[in-house]
């Protein structure tokens, strides 16, 4: 690894073996388009040098899909505040565009400041399998993504949760087993041997296969997984749920919305979740707002709901069927039944349980109800009497009377 020439070493893809058609998971009932060829390995770039590092960002800036992986360690550290705690130390960013790789050493570099030119450009896609964790870490160094694909996600949309792995689509795309055996060796031990510099690079590098496959065959759901940032037009009480982290629950998020004056009645939180079935197009979006919809019991939006159940993403044929469900929706049991066939295995645990809400009614628990104190605090219990679905008495009259207070 001199300063100037690419990695040279001659793998070309050898940790990567070509399967059988058996050797393809069967949680998935569909069918499958034809195998990809994956690309001839081109040139791969050790970078550990300010010079190196913006000769690479020179040549990522002119990319429009820029596929990134990163390779990180858990870093034991000690506050007299927090006491111990795990926080991700990165050890490697990867970087592939068409016939190049950049591996990134991320612990000799300790300003990636440059790469913000690529990571945080909305005009740069980046492409990122299982996006959470690698965008946290990076996050730590201050690079920001700004328009990212989460391939992890689309594959989950099409074929399930249980075969969205980068090793399992790589099996159904083209046909290959990858080899994870290095996955979690010591990324921070120096200098690296070339063949964990290959393993790092090849990962960054068959996520950009994957990548053009799906938008091969899939691109309408590809788009779906765009993630540019932009925000969407919803309620500002809806948002929290939608994006996974609200505080409070759906019935104390309605009681706060109604004392700022964002909420007047009913009627208006039905409006709200009507616009946003319309207006949120992201599937893990989607399927967090019919969560919320089934928790407020508005069994008004049913005519909204039940299209999603030909939705062409599993994240909505399996959420809609678990939210008509929870309704008791009994007209709809026709249309759920047929998603016990469903070809994505999530869908068809998804119609099991609705049916099974459906047919034996089992009785909710009552969830924590909220009240107010004269000062303006908040409190609330949860009572151990369980109530029917049916008994206006129970935690659905409750919350009526808080929405339409």
């Amino acid at each position: 690894m001199n300063d100037k020439a690419p990695i040279t070493e001659s793998e070309e893809f050898s940790t990567i073996e070509p399967a059988d058609a058996g050797d393809i998971l069967m949680g998935y009932l569909g069918t499958t388009p034809p195998f990809g060829q994956l690309p001839q390995r081109g040139e791969r770039f050790w970078v550990d040098r300010p010079e190196q590092l913006a000769h690479a960002v020179h040549e990522l800036r002119q990319a429009h899909v820029v596929a990134v992986d990163a390779e990180f360690i858990q870093v034991r550290t000690r506050t007299p505040q927090e006491g111990s705690s795990s926080v991700p130390r990165l050890a490697l960013l990867q970087l592939a565009i068409e016939q190049r790789c950049f591996v990134v050493d991320t612990l000799r570099l300790h300003d990636l400041s440059p790469l913000a030119e690529v990571i945080s450009n909305p005009d740069v896609a980046i492409l990122l399998h299982g996006a959470g964790a690698d965008m946290r870490v990076m996050a730590e160094r201050n690079l920001h993504v700004m328009h990212y694909y989460d391939l992890e996600a689309t594959s989950r949309s099409i074929f399930g949760q249980h075969e969205s792995s980068l090793a399992a689509m790589l099996r159904r795309a083209f046909g290959f087993h990858l080899d994870k055996s290095l996955q979690r060796t010591d990324w921070t031990r120096r200098p690296l041997p070339p063949a964990m510099v290959a393993y790092a690079a090849r990962d960054a590098e068959v996520t950009l296969a994957l990548y053009h496959w799906l938008n091969e065959h899939y691109h309408d759901i590809l788009q779906l997984h765009e993630c540019t940032g932009e925000p969407e037009a919803v309620a500002v009480w809806i948002e929290p749920f939608l994006r996974g982290n609200a505080p409070l629950s759906p019935e104390m998020a309605v009681a706060d919305a109604k004392s700022k004056g964002l909420v007047k009645n009913k009627n208006q939180i039905m409006a709200d979740c009507r616009a946003a079935l319309t207006t949120v197009t992201h599937p893990m979006r989607k399927s967090r707002l019919l969560r919320l919809i089934a928790d407020l019991s508005l069994v008004q939006l049913v005519p909204d709901l039940m299209p999603l159940l030909e939705a062409r993403t599993s994240d909505e044929r399996a959420g809609s069927a678990r939210t008509l469900g929870r309704l008791n929706v009994q007209s709809a049991q026709d249309a759920i039944t047929l998603l016990l066939a469903d070809p994505v295995q999530d869908v068809r645990k998804a119609a099991q349980t609705a049916l099974r809400n459906l047919q034996t009614r089992e009785p909710r628990q009552q969830r924590a109800l909220p009240t107010r104190a004269a000062d303006g605090t908040r409190s609330w219990s949860v009572e151990n009497t369980i109530q029917s679905p049916d008994d206006e008495n129970g935690w659905k009259s409750r919350l009526r009377s808080i929405i339409d207070a």
